[in-house]
């Protein structure tokens, strides 16, 4: 069985960073997916690739991986630089700006 372990992404719907501090391990499908010609549905005879296992570092992820005999490999995150404005939100509504009031 192979396997990728990652650090997920922030969603694009909000600046956020819920649900990017674990560390995920995922099945990678053995088998293709195939379209139901009734339906139009996809699906696999592969139930490993309807796992998630989640953890709170890539070393119990590794550890987990090694201990079960799982062929794993490692995508490490890209570092996002931290987006604070000086004013904040409140910025927005401040009573001295100096620009033309656009909303």
């Amino acid at each position: 069985m192979r396997a990728r372990i990652y650090k997920p992404a922030k969603t694009a719907m909000s600046s956020g960073m819920a649900k990017t501090k674990h560390w995920v391990l995922e099945y990678v499908n053995e088998t293709a997916r195939e379209v139901d010609p009734l339906m139009g549905w996809t699906s696999s005879s592969d139930m490993q690739a309807q796992v998630k296992l989640e953890f709170d570092t890539k070393e119990a992820a590794l550890e987990y991986a090694q201990d079960n005999g799982i062929e794993a490999t490692v995508r490490e995150p890209k570092p996002r630089k931290v987006n604070v404005r000086p004013g904040g939100y409140g910025e927005n509504f401040a009573t001295n700006r100096r620009g033309a009031w656009t909303h």
